[in-house]
């Protein structure tokens, strides 16, 4: 395959029914017409910033046939969210699905002329009923994160013009279903599409390996299947575990003429050789056990056709270096660039399906094909390790004011609830559509089918938990003891957390402080004011204390929800996704990076709390009394793959006094072990009382403190 892409000369205009009529038209004067960025997105253009489309646009280039065996395409890479497309006046047909691909044969066009007209009609319609959304288009069109005013449209890809021969590879699906230190099995599914029947050779390499096949084609789709086996592979690792090896594939459709040997089309990739695991929501990668440290990704940015292959990149870069195993892309499909950089940095990554909260009925087709499409585009990916199929599917149409009303926040507790507990539509029937899709499609990864759906009847099985202790419920202290009581909700958290106030804050207005735009930053910027306001009083704050405040208390949610749990490793927890990690625009969020990536107090005790050899101690109580008898059991997590040893300090200090312990001992390989009791009676010494761990376990210094008030109260 050879392809250039379609001049950038493109213009638009908003579509009225008239010009739908005649837009495509190769003599139309266009000369009104705005250009438009494509790639990009209407809204980028001051011209459209306020435009929910449908949106024309039209660009015009030159191409002469060629040999006469030779077949033309016009690739779309992503078009937001529905396209009508037409070449020269004559239409080609329709898109749906904002992440695929999308090619037309443009043969007969080429052949007739060398001038071209490309018009295409782009549509992404707001959800005004966003309980029964029939956009595809998750986060980007129903989010908390994003301005919920932004619409995604456009040509947000490039489009290119390709050229093969009389076999187009249509559609490839690889997949590796086997992976051990002796051999790794690549199993391919390719939709060759034929111009008449022709015999075909179809020549695949993998590294330095060769393989070939011959196939005899019927005129029009062929489904041809095939594995490729490597001995002695280079296995593929996450980055805690080992090297990130990659191998370079290539797939030829070959074609025997009186010259000789041609290629009709080809694709070139790059994949890793491992093999995937999920028992218990324990995840083992060529048969090691790994505990998945994660977070949740939202868009890049959120126009996405923006943000650029160094920002993608960069984001991954500091997952890795807080000590992250996982990434969940958040209800969207990434750029692709996301995939590459995890690939080569050995992160796995948790992919949604773009189906967020509540759907109508009339998405189940359109979902099975494009959910089928998502694996058969990323499924060669080393780095993806799970799939699922829906974030949250319950019926909520969330709003700016959603939160501030405590009414409101109860009905829609109510109906969140309820749609967990009884079969839904788009739990029961959605879903498992989807699922099983994906599982077709696929089967070499686990595939979950719902994410945040607690346990219900009968069997009382949930799926992963959304946990926001100190956030929508409770106070982020009950979390413990909730583990304790309900251990089935903390087998893997994937979101938990709270929001802040960036330090890329010239959004907010700072200077305006007490008096905030605050129904702005409601509305536009995802600030849920009444819960931060419930947790972070601004009573007695400047503004710059008052932004301390949040993120501390942000830092505080994230540290000791990830310490609980990697202290309940594999007894059951088989890991976490804390949300969020970076914010895809300006907004007050549960990020822990900003839209500027300047990091939050948040990011550090993430990447503390992540780091790969722990010491924790049970809590102190918020307060104390004199008298109080204590007992604090101190644990050290390791995620190392050796065995260690150790030397634990804890001192105690209180204003006059203080005591001190020391604890040595062994700590195997992946494994959490408490190595010793704090235990003391508080003394009466009113004020602050401080437990600082410290100490050398391997090579790994690890520090730990905590702190309390020890109160007035006299026991005697």
């Amino acid at each position: 395959m050879s392809q250039r892409p379609i001049s950038d000369q493109w213009v638009a205009i908003p579509a009225d029914d008239d010009l739908r009529r005649t837009f495509a038209e190769t003599d139309l004067d266009e000369s009104a017409w705005e250009p438009i960025d494509v790639p990009g997105h209407w809204r980028s253009n001051p011209a459209f910033a306020d435009h929910d489309g449908p949106v024309l646009h039209r660009t015009r280039f030159s191409q002469e046939a060629g040999p006469p065996d030779r077949r033309w395409w016009v690739r779309f890479d992503g078009l937001f969210y529905q396209g009508d497309i037409w070449l020269d006046g004559a239409y080609l047909g329709d898109t749906e699905g904002y992440f695929l691909p999308h090619t037309f044969e443009v043969t007969d066009q080429v052949r007739d002329r060398s001038e071209h007209v490309l018009a295409v009609e782009a549509a992404c319609a707001p959800q005004t009923d966003r309980a029964n959304k029939r956009n595809i288009t998750g986060v980007f069109q129903h989010w908390d994160a994003i301005d919920p005013a932004w619409n995604p449209g456009g040509i947000w890809r490039p489009v290119h013009l390709e050229h093969t021969g009389p076999v187009r590879i249509a559609r490839l699906t690889t997949r590796c279903v086997e992976a051990d230190d002796e051999r790794a099995v690549l199993a391919f599914v390719a939709e060759l599409d034929a111009a008449e029947g022709v015999d075909a050779h179809v020549r695949t390499t993998v590294g330095s390996i060769d393989h070939g096949l011959d196939h005899t084609l019927a005129t029009g789709a062929n489904t041809v299947e095939w594995s490729v086996t490597v001995d002695r592979p280079r296995l593929w690792w996450p980055h805690a575990l080992g090297d990130a090896s990659l191998e370079n594939v290539v797939v030829e459709v070959r074609l025997r003429d009186a010259a000789g040997s041609s290629v009709s089309d080809s694709r070139r990739f790059r994949t890793g050789l491992r093999h995937i695991e999920m028992k218990k929501w324990t995840m083992s990668v060529n048969g090691e056990r790994l505990f998945l440290k994660g977070t949740n990704m939202g868009p890049t940015r959120m126009a996405l056709a923006e943000a650029t292959a160094a920002e993608c990149r960069q984001d991954i870069d500091l997952a890795k270096d807080a000590g992250l195993d996982l990434v969940r892309i958040h209800g969207h499909v990434a750029r692709p660039e996301t995939y590459d950089a995890a690939d080569e940095a050995g992160m796995l990554v948790w992919q949604d399906f773009p189906l967020q909260w509540g759907y109508a009925r009339s998405i189940k087709k359109e979902a099975i094909r494009q959910s089928s499409g998502m694996v058969s585009m990323l499924g060669h990916h080393p780095s993806i390790a799970v799939w699922c199929a829906h974030n949250e599917p319950m019926r909520l149409d969330l709003d700016a004011d959603a939160f501030a009303d405590p009414r409101k926040t109860a009905q829609m507790g109510v109906k969140a609830l309820a749609s967990m507990q009884l079969p839904t539509w788009n739990k029961s029937v959605l879903d498992r559509a989807v699922k099983r899709s994906i599982d077709r499609t696929d089967g070499t990864r686990p595939t979950i089918a719902h994410s945040g759906v607690m346990p219900h009847l009968p069997r009382l099985q949930g799926t992963d938990s959304h946990l926001y202790f100190g956030w929508y419920f409770g106070n982020e202290r009950d979390f413990p003891a909730f583990a304790r009581a309900v251990p089935s909700q903390v087998r893997f958290p994937t979101e938990f957390g709270a929001q802040s106030i960036p330090d890329s804050d010239d959004f907010v207005d700072p200077s305006a402080w007490p008096d905030l735009d605050w129904e702005r930053l409601t509305t536009t910027h995802n600030l849920q004011q009444s819960i931060l306001d419930k947790f972070v009083p601004r009573d007695g704050h400047t503004y710059e204390s008052w932004k301390r405040a949040t993120q501390e208390y942000q830092a505080t949610v994230i540290r000791h929800h990830v310490e609980t749990l990697r202290r309940l490793k594999y007894r059951p927890t088989g890991g976490f996704a804390q949300f969020s990690f970076a914010d895809s625009h300006p907004a007050i969020t549960w990020s822990v990076l900003d839209h500027r990536r300047m990091p939050k107090l948040a990011y550090d005790a993430l990447a503390a709390a992540c780091r790969p050899v722990i010491v924790v101690a049970d809590r102190l109580p918020a307060t104390v009394d004199p008298g109080d008898a204590l007992a604090l059991d101190v644990h050290v997590v390791s995620d190392r793959r050796v065995d260690l040893s150790g030397r634990i300090d804890a001192r105690l200090d209180w204003s006059g006094g203080g005591h001190r312990w020391s604890f040595e001992g062994h700590v195997p390989a992946d494994e959490c072990v408490r190595v010793g009791t704090v235990q003391f009676e508080v003394p009466y010494a009113p004020g602050d009382l401080t437990l600082t761990l410290s100490g050398r376990v391997g090579d790994h210094d690890v520090t730990n403190d905590d702190a309390t008030t020890i109160t007035s109260n006299s026991t005697s």
